[in-house]
């Protein structure tokens, strides 16, 4: 039996301690064919209503083993006889759970909802895990992190079907925003107060772009890495926020934090593909009229210098260092280490909502938190953000519904992101002498060996949360070679990166079955994918032979996340020896 490597290249041996936690937990009851309807909660029975019109309840649910035991870390190799696609959400032998790690509350000053208003419309908008991340500050850290730990707790218990991690919006020092979150545990809060208080940019007054400052920022992250490793939380993440907003996370800051823990108990492990903020391009005088992910910022003095004026925006509602081909994230690929993307709500203040916030006495500083959310009497467009889930989902592969499992499916790169519900489930895999990978992972062949590139898109199964139901009409396979390790840290150029196939779709219903040929491997590559609904599209940065019709770049004041939606996934390496 074949057997596929669900890591990057650079990546050996399992996260230790996870291990007795995979595959033990029963799936959730929504998911659970073997319940009846009947039997159901009523948010349950409607998690189980979305998950059935979304065409992901089936038969194919439980097809495939859970995978458990040292196996999980290094091999799907359990599963490789399995279809390459089910009707369920079990596909290659794991549970696709979506979610989101941005997500602000009361906790946050410029927030508002109490974590279970975002938690139960997370769990509406059919997020199966979510990482509340208020803002790192001196305020947060004295107070709001301990405050918060009962209101999580509370969310986790109301809503069983929900995984619910604690986290924060960590100012990075010298850099931008990141969401770092730790497994549920009896240190998680402890954690999370001492490395904000000792790490986070704002409380330290260390944002200024010096050398102290982005040592500091690795600092951090050795720090988190010691936690796991002395045991105090079971394991960390960090993944970084809107990374091209600013101008200031520079090339070698993001290699930096990538490299500053060993590989298989990395801390760093990616980046927003796709910011939150989407409702902000809503164009006047129905929505804000501002920027996708109000990525309307110019370069400042803090900015690193190489980027050109157009990464300060977003393409069809993507970052640029995501978006372009050819770009930084190939440029981070072609090195062949880990680093994934990911998208999420960044949810503060949603849009046509009609809450606000709860009277005068609302004293933050003092109390770590502003008053309950009260009705406000009237629908608020000038609001730029999603309910996590109502827009941008972030698919993780997990082999259980466990917080381990999704921590290791985000380390591992298991993962695709979409928008507008474009489509309703995505399996990979990449083949070659009796082998295969999915995403985040490597396939090793002998030199020659032939491969191929299987792809099966599940159309969007009803109408997503703006009423439409969306269609995939194109989608591109793109191929780089690994190069190894560069020499200059602020490159942001891959110059092998390149569309080398796209196909038109015109199929509503049934899979979509893709395959292309990536022939006699002779070089150590790796292929990554995209897809679009074909409303908007422009030649790449990188000239038209790199990418013909890639994500155009949007109009501030005019820019309807709705009428522009993507899919991304992470790539899959393909090593010969």
């Amino acid at each position: 039996m074949g057997h596929g490597h669900t890591h990057g290249p650079h990546h050996h041996g399992h996260h230790h301690g996870h291990d007795h936690e995979h595959g033990t937990a029963p799936l959730p009851a929504a998911f659970d064919t073997t319940v009846p309807d009947e039997a159901l909660s009523p948010e349950q029975r409607s998690r189980r209503s979305l998950l059935r019109g979304a065409g992901l309840l089936g038969a194919g649910l439980a097809a495939g083993s859970v995978l458990s035991g040292p196996a999980a870390g290094s091999a799907a190799a359990a599963t490789a006889a399995a279809p390459a696609a089910t009707s369920g959400r079990r596909t290659n032998g794991f549970l696709w759970l979506a979610g989101d790690h941005h997500i602000h509350t009361q906790y946050s000053s410029d927030g508002k909802y109490r974590v279970v208003d975002q938690v139960r419309q997370g769990a509406r908008h059919g997020m199966d895990w979510m990482v509340i991340t208020d803002h790192g500050s001196a305020t947060h850290a004295k107070i709001g992190v301990e405050k918060v730990n009962p209101d999580i707790k509370e969310a986790r218990a109301a809503y069983e079907d929900t995984l619910v991690f604690q986290g924060l919006e960590w100012n990075i020092p010298a850099a931008e925003h990141g969401t770092v979150f730790v497994h549920p545990g009896a240190n998680e809060v402890a954690v999370l107060k001492q490395f904000e208080t000792d790490y986070d940019g704002s409380v330290k007054g260390a944002s200024d772009a010096t050398p102290a400052n982005e040592a500091l920022a690795v600092a951090g992250l050795s720090f988190l890495a010691e936690q796991v490793k002395r045991r105090k939380v079971k394991d960390a993440l960090m993944l970084a926020n809107h990374p091209a907003r600013r101008g200031v996370d520079s090339p070698h800051e993001i290699r930096a934090w990538r490299d500053a823990t060993p590989v298989e108990n990395q801390i760093a492990v990616g980046f927003e593909g796709a910011p939150g903020h989407q409702a902000a391009g809503l164009p006047a005088p129905l929505g804000p009229g501002r920027a996708r992910g109000i990525y309307d910022n110019n370069p400042s003095a803090a900015s690193f210098p190489g980027y050109p004026l157009e990464s300060y925006r977003t393409w069809g509602g993507f970052d640029w260092m995501t978006a372009t081909v050819g770009g930084l994230w190939d440029s981070l690929l072609a090195e062949g280490k880990p680093w994934w993307i990911t998208a999420n709500s960044d949810s503060h203040q949603v849009y046509a909502d009609t809450a606000v916030r709860g009277g005068p006495t609302s004293d933050f500083n003092l109390n770590g938190k502003h008053t309950d959310p009260v009705y406000g009497g009237k629908i608020d467009i000038t609001e730029g953000d999603f309910w996590p889930g109502q827009y941008s989902r972030t698919h993780v592969g997990a082999d259980g519904f466990t917080y381990a499992a999704v921590m290791d499916g985000i380390r591992a790169g298991r993962i695709w992101v979409d928008h507008g519900q474009l489509i309703g489930g995505l399996d990979v895999r990449v083949s070659g002498g009796s082998r295969w990978a999915t995403l985040g992972g490597a396939l090793h062949v002998k030199e020659g060996t032939s491969v191929t590139l299987t792809v099966d898109i599940t159309p969007a199964g009803g109408a997503n949360w703006a009423g439409f139901v969306p269609k995939v009409a194109r989608v591109d396979v793109i191929q780089g070679d690994m190069t190894g390790p560069v020499a200059d840290k602020d490159t942001f150029t891959a110059p092998t990166a390149k569309v080398v196939k796209s196909y038109d779709v015109d199929k509503a219903t049934g899979t979509i079955r893709l395959t292309y040929q990536l022939g006699r491997v002779d070089r150590p590559l790796y292929v990554r994918l995209r897809g679009s609904d074909g409303n908007r599209s422009a030649v790449g940065a990188m000239g038209a032979a790199v990418d013909p019709a890639g994500p155009a770049l949007d109009v501030v004041g005019d820019a309807d996340p709705w009428r522009d939606l993507w899919f991304y996934t992470n790539p899959v390496w393909v090593l010969p020896s």
